[in-house]
């Protein structure tokens, strides 16, 4: 089975055959053939969760919408000579999160979810696959409280589909949220019908370390990450062999180095989606790189942290996606429409600039268009 030619099958089964479609790959892939939106004012996920676990999400929560808050920025103008330049920013009306199943995923849901509220998204619909009929009640629990609109008993491929197309909701203008090659294969195939917010793939660590790093934080930190899946990947580049030989039975790919510059260079090599720099001095090295999804500064910055409570967002590019693309934001959820209010007195000074461009480039209508404003018109 080619995963490409397979998941166009299925896509092009979902945008022909609609509801049935779906219901169909629903039953096949999650065993399930029951209603396929969640109502949300019948469920009660609180119910089954610990008030402890409830608060904890609300704290967890918190501290990512007032990191996320930072990021608010107004609209951005420019003035000269009587003219008025800029970009105003709106937010894009109606988004799709995907939340893997297999096991609770509260954290996607919150990384997605808060800076889409913050941006001021209209409309937010998650799909989520059903285990054994329903959706975690930690998951749907967190997209209640954080005001998903809607709420779907949906996965992979057809989850992605259902998004894309509007087959039993109305289609969203952009897809977030991590899963499965079949997932990504997905989304990079209705990319263009829909926005995206990237292709993540298998998660990645890359530790730097030298002779100060304790031992015991550097191995747990390479195997919380390998912890994702038999895909994932490790790399710990130091200059002490002592704990290259500790780490040796982490699965981490184990580089020394012989000093701390060629950790920084070879980090950057790989453009890995998590970089933690545990050294006497990580300010120091910081400066020096330029390709990473995130970087996470001394022994009390575990890639575990940041997953989960520390603020920063965990939705990054992996990959090595890190030489051009970047961590998610409040601005993906939002679209920057540049404007220009041109003054007489400028368009005047400077028409002639477009006149000749037009006449190189062959555009008589372009020339017309500027020609025909000219001081006695505008009069």
């Amino acid at each position: 089975m080619e995963l490409i030619p397979y998941v166009r099958e299925i896509l092009s089964e979902i945008k022909s055959g609609g509801t049935s479609a779906i219901k169909n790959y629903s039953e096949k892939f999650d065993n399930y053939s029951g209603s396929i939106k969640v109502d949300l004012n019948s469920v009660r996920p609180e119910e089954e969760i610990p008030t402890e676990d409830q608060e904890l999400l609300e704290k967890v929560i918190k501290r990512v919408r007032d990191y996320h808050e930072k990021q608010k920025t107004g609209d951005e103008l420019f003035f000269q000579e009587g003219s008025t330049y800029g970009r105003v920013f709106r937010p894009i009306s109606r988004v799709g999160l995907y939340v893997p199943g297999g096991q609770p995923l509260p954290s996607s849901v919150i990384m997605t979810a808060v800076p889409a509220r913050i941006a001021g998204v209209e409309e937010m619909v998650m799909t989520s696959p059903p285990e054994a009929g329903e959706i975690d009640p930690y998951v749907l629990y967190t997209a209640k409280i954080l005001g998903v609109d809607e709420v779907y008993r949906l996965g992979g491929v057809q989850a992605i589909g259902a998004m894309a197309y509007g087959i039993g909701t109305s289609p969203v203008d952009k897809i977030f949220g991590p899963g499965n090659k079949y997932v990504n294969e997905a989304k990079r195939q209705v990319y263009g019908e829909v926005g995206i917010d990237g292709l993540a793939g298998p998660s990645e660590v890359c530790i730097i370390a030298d002779g100060s790093a304790k031992e015991e934080y550097v191995l747990t930190d390479l195997k919380s990450q390998l912890e994702h899946g038999e895909d994932s990947r490790a790399w710990l580049l130091t200059t002490s062999k002592k704990l290259g030989s500790y780490c040796k039975n982490s699965r981490a790919k184990i580089e020394i180095k012989e000093n701390l510059k060629e950790c920084v260079n070879r980090a950057n090599e790989l453009a890995p989606e998590h970089l933690e720099i545990v050294t006497e001095t990580p300010l120091n090295l910081l400066d020096g790189v330029r390709n990473a999804g995130a970087v996470y500064l001394g022994e009390f910055t575990p890639s575990a942290a940041a997953d989960y409570f520390l603020g920063p967002n965990h939705v990054l590019p992996t990959g090595g996606a890190a030489r051009f693309d970047s961590v998610l934001t409040v601005k993906d959820f939002m679209k920057p429409i540049s404007f220009a209010h041109t003054g007489e007195e400028e368009f005047m000074s400077n028409k002639t600039l477009g006149e000749r461009l037009a006449e190189i480039e062959g555009m008589t209508d372009h020339k017309k268009s500027l020609e025909v404003r000219d001081n006695e018109t505008s009069d």
